[in-house]
């Protein structure tokens, strides 16, 4: 299979106008790709509001009932892999990534039981605006199409920025939802500052660092610290370099 099938569905993902024709235009590429399903998810937000989001997919109806119906997305460990890899990976692979518990193999038993095989997911993560995954799965016993994963790797990327667009969420970026200095107080207290700690590095009152961080969860109508911090994570007022590299000089 030439490089020539992989750039005629990246021109079809780019031109489709609505859901129902990226989920036609994915399900037949992921047959031209060598696999049997695939599986498309992006949850997106702006601002403190979140966005609908996008799931599409053609797996068994068993998998798919049995995914809903006990709530196996917070516990898929498939979706938790995703947040240590800039790039695709193989589901058989995934025990290099995250510790895999008895729970996950299980589940990924079971999806066996259902037809569900092998798969390959590529992830995507953009601080404030979307988190998504595109899967291709093959059927139970069956192996992954190898020579075909770096096309899958590209056609994932292309069908997560289509259903990206299609969900409305695309958007200019937005002013800060914290002021500079609540951002600051918020960065000392990630790095394990207390308000006193931080109120002697940023020349203020420690009474001033508490309500900049009282002021920065009503914002974000959280209740504790560890929300609030991982809520400005997630939006890209901080990064974890900025904590991190920081505790690497300190």
């Amino acid at each position: 299979m030439s490089f020539a099938v992989t750039e005629d569905i990246a021109s079809e993902l780019l031109e489709v106008e609505s859901e129902i024709a990226l989920n036609a235009t994915l399900a037949r590429a992921s047959r031209r790709l060598g696999f049997d399903h695939y599986a498309l998810s992006l949850d997106s937000r702006s601002g403190k509001t979140q966005s609908p989001g996008v799931l599409l997919h053609d797996y068994p109806d068993e998998w798919a009932k049995v995914y809903v119906a006990f709530d196996l997305a917070g516990q898929d460990p498939v979706r938790r892999a995703c947040d240590k890899s800039f790039t695709g990976f193989e589901w058989g692979l995934i025990d290099r990534l995250i510790p895999m518990t008895r729970g996950d193999r299980q589940m990924l038993a079971v999806g066996e039981e259902c037809g569900i095989g092998d798969g390959y997911t590529v992830p995507r993560h953009l601080p404030g605006e979307a988190r998504g995954t595109c899967s291709f799965v093959v059927r139970s016993k069956e192996c992954l199409p190898k020579p075909r994963l770096y096309d899958a790797e590209i056609v994932g990327a292309l069908a997560l920025t289509s259903a990206w667009r299609l969900s409305g969420a695309m958007r200019e970026a937005s002013n800060a939802v914290l002021s500079d200095r609540q951002r600051e107080c918020l960065l000392w207290a990630a790095r394990g500052k207390t308000a006193v700690e931080s109120a002697i590095i940023l020349g203020i009152s420690a009474e001033t660092v508490v309500q900049h961080l009282k002021v920065a969860r009503e914002r974000y109508d959280v209740h504790c610290r560890q929300s609030l911090i991982l809520c400005a994570l997630y939006d890209g007022l901080i990064g974890f370099d900025d904590i991190f590299r920081w505790r690497g000089r300190a």
